[in-house]
């Protein structure tokens, strides 16, 4: 059985010579620094959230400027996202991302719905996809510009990194194994939300500074409804680019 560490700090500044690490994965880690030399590193595969992997350096050359001009090339919205600063903006962000993410989901439902289960080199499957779009919105627009305290609905699923104590104490079921219907339609109902939310946005609310505590670890932050809705617009613009990458490998 293959070895998995979580949680540990035992490989800080450690060095491997020799050793064989073909198909090991990293999750959530912290690899800041992380010198590769002399080895072989063909099919190295590196996905950072929003393209910020960081600054990358490859045999000498730093490549994070192409990587960053070939994301916005292929994905024109994250340069519209960069730009957004009004009310107006908002809204004409949010018309593009709701209709990219009309495409996508007509995309995925040619294929039939255990492929929309399925999971490519471990990551979200499309239902988890949405899921997770809906705990998105159920964040920070339900517990934090609505201020409502019990936002979180059951099937909407967290980050990797959120601890199964803190889901139960929002009341979300990490084994719930919903349908696509379900899912999809659950998710279309927080499309309307954010619709209502920006449809009546002012620069004035904007700026109004919204409090709540969005994990039961953290204590209260405070953020803008500006800020909370560029959070959510950039989890749709880059959610959508890792469905749109994977969906075109199960269509294969």
């Amino acid at each position: 059985m293959t070895a998995e560490y979580t949680h540990t700090n035992a490989f800080r500044g450690a060095t491997f010579s020799d050793v064989d690490l073909s198909g090991a994965s990293f999750r959530d880690c912290d690899l800041s620094r992380v010198r590769i030399s002399s080895s072989l590193v063909t099919e190295l595969h590196i996905s950072g959230f929003d393209g910020e992997a960081g600054r990358v350096v490859v045999d000498d050359v730093d490549v994070s400027a192409f990587v960053a001009a070939e994301l916005d090339r292929r994905h024109p919205e994250r340069v519209q996202l960069r730009a957004v600063k009004t009310a107006d903006d908002v809204r004409a962000m949010w018309e593009t991302i709701d209709g990219l993410w009309s495409s996508t989901i007509a995309r995925a439902e040619q294929l039939p719905e255990a492929t929309r289960a399925e999971r490519v080199d471990g990551e979200w499957s499309f239902v988890e996809t949405l899921r997770h779009l809906v705990f998105a919105t159920d964040s920070w627009v339900g517990r934090m510009i609505l201020d409502d305290p019990k936002a979180y609905h059951r099937i909407g699923l967290p980050p990797t990194d959120f601890g199964p104590d803190g889901a139960a104490a929002l009341g979300i079921d990490l084994d719930a194994q919903p349908g696509y219907d379900e899912v999809a339609a659950l998710y279309a109902q927080r499309r309307a939300r954010i619709r209502g939310i920006v449809d009546g946005l002012t620069d004035t609310e904007l700026e109004r500074i919204c409090t709540g505590s969005l994990s039961p670890s953290a204590g209260p932050e405070s953020h803008s409804v500006g800020d909370c809705l560029r959070v959510l617009l950039r989890e749709h613009c880059e959610h959508r680019r890792f469905a749109e990458r994977d969906l075109t490998l199960l269509e294969g």
